[in-house]
């Protein structure tokens, strides 16, 4: 598409933010825009959904409750861009810059951001069930209350990123850079640990994870320190497998905490 019909499409879908009985809402719905400027754009709520969007920039747009399910936006220059509420499902955003980006409640389930800049950004509350993180640089960024369930992070970079109640569930974290990372109260239920902030035991009863301050054995998840307040009632009335696993893996948790 001509820079030119964009910026027409543009204008008239500003009017249409204003009063929605002149101009058009934006519908660029499996439009190629590879190489298009629309950076500082407003899109508000814009139909780009399957376009192609490939090393478009985009840098400071407003894309609040856009459709973009399904778009290539592989190295795309996302910085700055507030995403709020969009819709990302399965997005191809390999490669792409979201540094400081707000996507703060955004839809990114199963979307592919292998290598992808996501530096400082906000994830809060987003959802990121089934992404492919693989190698992605998350430091420093915001996934407060994030829905992680079922991630592949293997070697991406969250370093100082605040995961506070984050959901973990089934993520794979092997290789992951943790190192200064918030992760108190994220469920960890199920998932792969990358042997030094979180670690993993897989045993004959449960899937065990544990960090400096949390273990989690099956569905049970519960600071160090009241696992071993625990009484053998406490413990039997988890699981019918519960106290003979407690009986033969308490000391051994005992010492590998203590090692940890």
């Amino acid at each position: 598409m001509e820079q030119s019909e964009l910026n027409i499409i543009l204008e008239e879908h500003a009017r249409w933010l204003k009063d929605d009985s002149t101009g058009k809402r934006a519908n660029l719905a499996e439009a190629n825009l590879r190489y298009a400027n629309l950076s500082e754009a407003n899109l508000i709520d814009a139909n780009l959904r399957g376009a192609n969007l490939r090393y478009a920039n985009l840098s400071g747009a407003n894309l609040i409750d856009a459709s973009l399910s399904e778009a290539n936006l592989i190295d795309a220059n996302l910085s700055g861009t507030d995403f709020r509420y969009a819709n990302l499902s399965r997005a191809d955003l390999r490669y792409a810059n979201l540094s400081s980006a707000n996507l703060k409640y955004a839809n990114l389930s199963k979307a592919n951001l292998i290598e992808t800049n996501l530096s400082e950004a906000n994830l809060r509350y987003a959802n990121l069930s089934g992404t492919d993180f693989r190698y992605a640089n998350l430091s420093g960024a915001n996934l407060i209350d994030a829905n992680l369930r079922g991630v592949d992070l293997r070697y991406a970079n969250l370093s100082g990123a605040n995961l506070i109640d984050a959901n973990l569930r089934g993520a794979n974290l092997i290789e992951v850079n943790l190192r200064g990372a918030n992760l108190r109260g994220a469920n960890l239920r199920g998932a792969v640990g990358n042997g030094r902030e979180i670690r993993t035991l897989l045993t004959e009863f449960y899937h065990v994870n544990y960090t400096s301050t949390q273990i989690v054995i099956g569905c049970e998840q519960h600071a160090i320190t009241d696992w071993f307040k625990f009484d053998d009632k406490r413990i039997k009335a988890m699981d019918e497998r519960a106290a003979e696993f407690w009986t033969i893996y308490k000391p051994i948790l005992q010492l590998l905490v203590r090692k940890a």
